[in-house]
């Protein structure tokens, strides 16, 4: 099929856009600002519903847009009008945002042109194809999630003209602070192009995450300002530091919203194609946005596949996380772990060895999809998410669960025989309660977001210590401390790929919002300044203990048998009197305490000890001759912010006692 979008060559530019309905195609050339139409041509058909034009005289930094002519009738997934001026899906940049205006979304002829009202697409001359680099992120190592515009927002050592944007990531005091907590790879939330709800603009709100996309490969101009080279150079800059980069993608909907939304570029070139509709015509609504895109059409599996293959060829990223993934492997609204989308993306060349993660759930029927794709897609993990926090919160006959959370989910990842655990573990997202919110507020706080507080998930298995929110008490504070560490410990001693949301580290807050998308503010924005250095140290020191205990690393499943050349098992469960746990142990509801000792090839053992009980207890571990247990995270890591005593996970470290004797002094 023809190359789609515009391709800038010699003497020209060739156009070219897809629509399997519309009786007409044109393309709209605008000035150098992008305010006035200088030209509108017809594009001609070229069979398989690609239509296209090569305009000569035309250079690259041409501005255009497209348009569509056809049957008007939504209810029967038709919505050609010719004065919406539609973005070109394949654009690879855009000169401005797009901004919700109530005339995107009016009946065809009530709402006048709306070239003024959209960004305009550049034609662009792309950089060279990298020389294609085998991903830094390995399964087992450190995501860390986060927005880019509260990321930096605030941030004092980056320049002020910089901050917020994707340029900021790469700055040494950004890259100093991502190498300290041993970072192997950023996740960033969506940084294409997005339009707000057309509830927010009325509320004063704005959409801070960026997960109502309009266009998939241009840019954001507010997040990179310099375009695909910002992007590019930065992700350089980061694989530099030993960082990789992967890139948060929504392929399940668009900004185009429900019947009542917007126009601006999929609906008006052939939404009956672009969009899953239901056997009544109404579009279908697995995604709680209004629409879901028609991943099983062969024209969006190419959109999508040329997108993901775009972000590899022109800016070197490790991989992708995908947004509601179920929808990608939806065949005619039923999942399916085997579709050709799913296959197309894990087997394609250029993206097979890619970092491939996937949100395993949406809204629609059997949407909830854990455990189900195939390898070798990683998978957020929301029961790892709500059995640490439910054993943590204080929930009777919790340790059973929590054990097998601590080993990598062989419950849900190993069902099919796989040896390898998919885990992708966090205790707090961008979607939900902070870390430092999970034990600061029992209850959401949402009234900022002008939906009464009726938004975002009620139970949020979170705690107060005593008191809802903020306070001045020294001993509530402590406990809210204690909690966290223990919380951090518990993700880093995991196995399987772990994931850290930015900020949690030093204890950012949202004042209880578990639903900050609209929050382009305070509420998002990390404040550099007020964070909590003991924490923070805290979670490097966990992070540098993960990095030197090999087995802490590996996503094989623990088996209680010992390693290939060592005596040692890989796994031992104990009660913290040093005793095997028995079936009464794990039955116990009243249990809070137990003994992870992890072996490693080498005959080594780290010992996890998880009291989750208010009390203090000693914890007895089994001894060998020659050796002697030491703590495995530096004393003044632990002392910087004493919490109150009781629950905790600490960590000891099995050392020959005369090769630890001989270290002491060096």
């Amino acid at each position: 099929m023809t190359s789609l979008g515009a391709t800038v060559i010699e003497n020209g530019i060739h156009f070219a856009v897809w629509s399997s309905s519309a009786r007409r195609l044109l393309v709209s050339i605008f000035d150098d600002t992008g305010t006035r139409e200088i030209d509108r041509l017809e594009l001609n058909p070229e069979g398989e519903g690609v239509h296209a034009l090569f305009v000569p005289g035309l250079v690259a930094g041409t501005r255009y847009g497209f348009r569509a002519d056809g049957d008007y009738a939504p209810e029967r997934g038709f919505w050609f009008d010719p004065d919406k001026l539609l973005a070109d899906p394949y654009a690879v940049e855009i000169d401005r945002p797009y901004q919700y205006h109530w005339r995107l979304a009016a009946k065809r002829n009530e709402g006048a042109d709306t070239a003024s009202l959209m960004p305009k697409a550049v034609a662009c001359n792309l950089p060279q194809p990298l020389s294609i680099q085998t991903p830094l992120f390995q399964p087992g190592g450190l995501i860390y999630e986060l927005n880019v515009r509260s990321f930096t927002k605030l941030h004092p050592d980056v320049p002020e003209a910089q901050r917020g944007t994707i340029a900021a990531l790469a700055h040494p005091a950004v890259i100093e602070h991502l190498q300290r907590l041993g970072v192997s790879a950023v996740e960033l939330m969506p940084i294409t192009a997005s339009i707000d709800e057309r509830h927010l603009p009325p509320l004063g709100l704005s959409n801070a995450w960026g997960y109502n996309p309009v266009t998939f490969m241009a840019l954001d101009p507010r997040l990179a300002p310099g375009g695909l080279v910002e992007l590019r150079d930065t992700v350089a800059a980061l694989r530099n530091a030993g960082i990789g980069t992967i890139l948060d993608l929504v392929f399940n909907h668009t900004g185009e919203s429900d019947r009542l939304g917007p126009t601006l570029s999929l609906r008006g070139l052939d939404a009956q194609a672009y969009y899953r509709h239901m056997p009544d015509g109404r579009l279908a609504n697995d995604t709680g946005t209004g629409n879901t895109l028609a991943c099983d059409h062969p024209v969006v599996r190419q959109m999508v596949l040329d997108t993901l293959r775009h972000f590899v060829r022109h800016a070197g990223v490790d991989g992708f996380r995908f947004d509601l993934a179920p929808v990608l492997g939806r065949i005619d609204g039923t999942f399916d772990p085997d579709a050709p989308l799913l296959q197309a993306i894990a087997g394609d060349p250029v993206l097979a060895d890619r970092v491939l993660i996937a949100e395993p759930w949406d809204i629609g029927p059997n949407g909830y999809q854990l455990g189900n794709f195939r390898p070798p897609y990683l998978e957020w993990n929301d029961r790892y998410r709500d059995d640490v926090r439910r054993f943590w919160r204080g929930d009777a006959g919790a340790i059973g669960a929590l054990a097998t959370r601590l080993a990598g989910s062989s419950d849900v990842f190993g069902r099919t025989g796989q040896p390898v655990s998919r885990t992708v573990n966090f205790i707090a997202a961008h979607d939900g309660m902070t870390l430092a919110d999970i034990v600061t507020y029992e209850h959401k706080h949402n009234a900022a977001n002008g939906e009464h507080n009726r938004d975002g998930h009620n139970d949020n298995l979170s705690w107060n210590n005593g008191v809802e929110g903020e306070t001045d008490d020294v001993e509530i504070a402590r406990a809210r401390f204690g909690d966290q560490c223990a919380l951090l410990a518990t993700l880093f001693a995991s196995r399987g790929t772990i994931m850290l949301t930015a900020g949690d580290e030093f204890g950012r807050t949202q004042k209880g919002n578990n639903n900050a998308y609209a929050q382009d503010n305070a509420f998002t924005w990390l404040d550099w300044a007020r964070r909590d250095e003991a924490l923070e140290q805290y979670a490097a020191s966990l992070s540098a203990m993960r990095r030197a205990f090999p087995p802490l690393l590996d996503t094989h499943f623990l088996t209680g048998e010992p390693p290939y050349g060592s005596d040692v098992p890989d796994v031992a469960w104990l009660t913290e009197t040093g005793a095997p746990l028995g079936e009464a142990d794990w039955n116990d509801p009243a249990r809070h305490r137990l003994v992870m000792i992890l072996g490693d090839s080498g005959g080594g053992r780290l010992a996890v000890l998880v009291n989750g009980d208010r009390r203090q207890c000693v914890f007895t571990l089994p001894l060998r001759d020659g050796y002697e247990w030491r703590p495995a995270i530096e004393a003044e890591a632990i002392d910087l912010a004493r919490p109150l005593p009781g629950r905790s996970v600490n960590f000891m470290i099995e050392r020959g006692i005369e090769t630890a004797r001989a270290g002491k002094g060096s």
